[in-house]
């Protein structure tokens, strides 16, 4: 059965339209308190961004919660991995993150996180979406049961600590000039509280939160404001946060955005260097370049890869004994620290770096050189073109034709009615190729 809840991270969508309305959030701390607080803590992690609907959202776990004998602690407007964080050091039964991520402020969404700070699997969460469906079907908490919430103070510092934990004491970040992008979202008091801790000089822009303006104009999906107060201020970096500040964009000194591949390739040789990278290299997705796996090949390492989405990263980390993973598109999880992809965690790495080496961003930008890459977005309309015979053809012909010198990586956006095709190769002629052929089979049945 088709899922009517959950998609690629957590549920998600327009307010107050199916399936992102009060009642969503109602029954899910319901059936998550039936299914996972029968055992170990009474105590519910909440979080929010800065979205109007965040608030309205959160009083409705919150009566869900109380109402089966559950107290959510509320910790306010917190970046994604401070929920997390929490839930795992307080021995909560679970935590839930009120977010829509990068998306406007009409979207919004819950994700959640186990006892042990990490997202649900894709069994747990089928298991979840039956135990929705019958929520006010079953019993509730006993009137001496029902619990009151209350708020945890200082969790957003408690998390910020975690993170300068994370930062070599003996590095001078005095002479560091940052611009720093917020998204007027969760992390517009904890980020320019982690760098002026550290004694950087920070410029800051969305930092202005009115419930309506999270990721408008600002933020990791429009760097434009970014990119030219670095120009302008002549600062050594910009940093780009999402909205719930589970991602960041790097900006280099020139104002030219940083691949996601690159941070994480720097990040990874970092570690390495310094003895601390673990399980033999790192997890990405099925998205990162080529040009990264070659280069970490070049230093006895390995890259592992899979399906998009850094819960999955995270799961594959967590089997196999890595400490670093992430996507393209800037989550990365350090799980030394952290469970989840955490951007202000991996700017502060990239920050070391840099303040440490005295080198320019755009010099430690550039780690490795990228196979040609290249991404179309298609929209369609009806049933999935990826099923028809003709779309399925000519991507078996493009593969065939790359081999072992290219990827092809085809497939439906977990969030929009999108198709998403990612051709990559040595040769950039074959790398055309390959895409537009599929690109225009995908379109024709679109």
């Amino acid at each position: 059965m088709a899922r009517q809840f959950f998609g690629t991270d957590g549920i998600r969508g327009r307010i107050n339209q199916k399936p992102m309305t009060v009642e969503t959030a109602l029954r899910l701390s319901i059936a998550a308190a039936r299914t996972f607080a029968s055992e170990g803590g009474r105590d519910v992690i909440v979080g929010r961004d800065t979205r109007r609907s965040g608030e309205m959202l959160e009083a409705a776990l919150v009566a869900g919660l109380a109402s089966m004998g559950l107290t959510p602690v509320c910790i306010g407007v917190v970046p994604t991995p401070a929920v997390a964080l929490l839930t795992r050091e307080t021995g909560a039964a679970f935590g839930v993150m009120v977010t829509a991520s990068h998306n406007k402020y009409q979207d919004n969404g819950l994700k959640l996180f186990s006892p042990d700070g990490v997202k649900f699997t894709d069994e747990v969460e089928e298991q979840l979406e039956t135990a929705m469906f019958d929520a006010f079907e079953g019993s509730y908490a006993a009137p001496e049961e029902v619990c009151r919430p209350r708020e945890l103070d200082g969790a957003g510092r408690r998390y910020v600590d975690r993170c300068l934990e994370t930062v070599d004491p003996a590095v001078d970040f005095s002479k560091l000039n940052i611009v720093l992008d917020c998204a007027h979202g969760a992390a517009y008091r904890a980020a320019p509280d982690a760098l002026r801790r550290l004694g950087c000089n920070v410029t800051v822009i969305g930092v202005s939160p009115d419930g309506v303006n999270i990721n408008a104009g600002v933020g990791s999906t429009d760097i434009k404001a970014l990119t030219q107060a670095v120009v302008d201020s002549k600062a050594h970096i910009g940093i780009a946060f999402d909205g719930d500040a589970d991602r960041l964009i790097v900006v280099d000194e020139l104002g030219r955005e940083v691949d996601g591949d690159q941070v994480m390739g720097l990040i990874a040789t970092e570690l390495y260097h310094t003895g601390r990278l673990k399980g033999g290299g790192m997890v990405a997705t099925v998205m990162s370049n080529m040009g990264l796996a070659e280069y970490l090949k070049g230093l006895g390492l390995t890259l592992a890869r899979t399906k998009v989405g850094d819960r999955y990263v995270a799961e594959h980390m967590r089997t196999h004994g890595f400490n670093l993973g992430g996507e393209q598109s800037g989550h990365i999880i350090l799980s030394d620290v952290s469970t989840t992809g955490d951007g202000l965690l991996a700017a502060l790495q990239v920050l070391s770096v840099l303040a440490r080496t005295g080198k320019k961003a755009s010099v430690l930008g550039h780690v490795f050189d990228p196979a040609p890459q290249e991404l179309v977005n298609i929209r369609y309309a009806g049933t999935n073109p990826l099923e028809t015979p003709r779309v399925k053809v000519a991507m078996a012909e493009a593969e065939a034709m790359m081999g072992e010198k290219g990827r092809l990586v085809v497939r439906k956006s977990g969030t929009e009615p999108l198709i998403r095709v990612m051709a990559e190769a040595l040769d950039e002629a074959m790398m055309k190729t390959a895409l537009n052929a599929v690109v225009e089979a995908v379109q024709a049945e679109a």
